[in-house]
């Protein structure tokens, strides 16, 4: 029997090193489990669209798909906008059986590939005690999200930094700038930010724009294709096919 095919969702950008990023990281996933087919489908911007993977794959045979989001945290495109698509493709190709797995926050893969980005950057593990951390998101109106970055930066503050403070490029407060400022206020004199964004576009951007703004000491890179988060999505994956086989199991 056949594995079910694996489709990344991403979102989608104007920005080119949005897609470029993307799909590094999914030919990471192929290089980590030769054999599982992957594909990869945007939400807007880019091509090919969800619904066109999907129709893609039933053209040529496939007969279940799971459907991962790549997002860091459960909020408005993983609840509302990506259901709506993979409902209204079932009802279209109805041999087609997809079903969507569960978005790849918070998890501590996520943790050490933020680590990997701040350690690109310059930051030492000795450096930890003096310096702060901002860890900055894309920001969300849904107060779910905000309170998973808030609890990652509470849970990163136990983790040896002197003091960490959560961000948001947009939708949320307070902003990159703010919370450098708030850290510098406090007494910090190193301070550096973490994007914990996962490909470059329009609200890293605003991130960066932000540490510079406020003289950051270090700013990371986006957590992008790392061997953690390729890791991730497998997880996920086989997630969501254990969580299949054993609702089988039941409805046997």
């Amino acid at each position: 029997m056949t594995s079910p095919v694996l489709l990344v969702i991403a979102h989608g950008s104007r920005d080119p090193r949005h897609a470029a990023t993307v799909h590094a990281l999914t030919a990471r996933v192929r290089a980590l489990r030769p054999g599982l087919r992957v594909e990869t489908g945007f939400l807007e911007f880019n091509a090919p669209s969800v619904p066109q993977v999907l129709e893609r794959l039933a053209a040529r045979g496939a007969d279940e798909v799971v459907a991962l989001p790549l997002l860091l945290t459960r909020a408005f495109h993983a609840k509302s906008d990506i259901p709506a698509v993979l409902r209204e493709a079932r009802g279209r190709l109805p041999r087609l059986r997809v079903r969507q797995a569960g978005v790849l926050g918070p998890s501590p893969l996520l943790n050490t590939a933020l680590e990997r980005r701040l350690h690109e950057a310059g930051v030492r593990p000795g450096d930890r005690g003096s310096t702060g951390l901002v860890l900055a998101s894309a920001g969300s109106t849904d107060p779910e999200a905000s309170a998973v970055i808030a609890e990652i930066a509470r849970e990163l503050r136990h983790t040896g930094w002197c003091s960490v403070r959560p961000a948001f490029a947009s939708a949320s407060l307070p902003r990159t700038e703010d919370a450098v400022r708030a850290l510098r206020a406090d007494g910090v004199r190193r301070v550096a930010v973490a994007p914990y964004v996962i490909a470059p576009g329009r609200l890293p951007d605003r991130i960066a724009a932000g540490a510079a703004e406020a003289g950051a000491d270090v700013v990371a890179g986006v957590l992008g294709p790392s061997p953690e988060l390729a890791r991730l999505l497998l997880d996920r994956y086989d997630e969501a096919r254990v969580a299949d086989a054993a609702m089988a199991s039941l409805g046997a």
